[in-house]
């Protein structure tokens, strides 16, 4: 079955280029040109990963990418990013919303194509937990992206769920903030060490009681407690 790519962009010219040129790599592409009917098509649909332009006319690249990370049904989704700003403020608010990667207009769209590619092996040679994992009142399904808190479901962000599998996959060991990246983002992505600790501090938010469970190792990065 084909890798499904959905593309949301309401610039028909660059739409059917970015859709050409994905179909000829093999993908099987389909389209929006509003924020509202991505969303409806990514639930309705199920893409492997959308290709997201900052700029829509009735809700915001950020807006939308917030909203699929809330859905639990679909946080897991890997996203690309179009846009014309090129500042890495603007980088770094899409990365901590969980936005994977980054492509700044104009592109070619063989660059766009290689992306694409590049995310889609990173998700795919993620390490396979066949079983839930368990640390104290954390429970975390890395199969169906779900983590419980307590026994009550917490949303996650792809990264930060991410994050936390890495942790808990090995608690009491310390992870360096590079290697948490390179793990997380891949070691094609430029972004800061601050993204990590912005990252953290929202996962510890949303873990509540159980934020303690993930430590700071000053000078160094972070573990999960043993």
């Amino acid at each position: 079955m084909a890798t499904r790519i959905l593309v949301v962009d309401d610039e028909p010219d660059l739409l059917e280029l970015v859709r050409f040129n994905l179909a000829q790599a093999g993908f099987e592409v389909e389209t929006a040109e509003t924020g509202e009917e991505g969303i409806t098509l990514a639930r309705g649909h199920r893409p492997d990963l959308m290709v997201l332009d900052v700029m829509l006319p009735d809700l915001s690249g950020t807006e939308v990418c917030r909203r699929i990370r809330s859905d639990a049904e679909l946080a897991g989704l890997p996203i690309l990013m179009l846009t014309a700003k090129s500042e890495e403020v603007d980088r770094i608010v899409g990365f901590e919303l969980g936005v994977d990667d980054y492509v700044t207009k104009p592109f070619s769209p063989r660059e766009l194509t290689l992306r694409v590619q590049a995310i889609l092996r990173r998700s795919r040679n993620e390490p396979a937990q066949a079983n839930v994992m368990r640390q104290g009142s954390i429970e975390l399904d890395p199969e169906r992206h779900r983590c419980r808190v307590d026994g009550d479901a917490i949303s996650l962000t792809a990264k930060e769920f991410q994050l936390l599998v890495t942790l808990m996959s090995r608690p009491g060991r310390v992870f360096a903030r590079e290697q948490l990246l390179d793990r997380v983002w891949g070691s094609d992505i430029t972004v800061t060490l601050r993204t990590i600790d912005t990252h953290m501090k929202r996962l510890r938010e949303k873990l509540g009681s159980s934020a303690e469970r993930i430590e700071t190792v000053r000078g160094v990065g972070y573990r999960f407690a043993d």
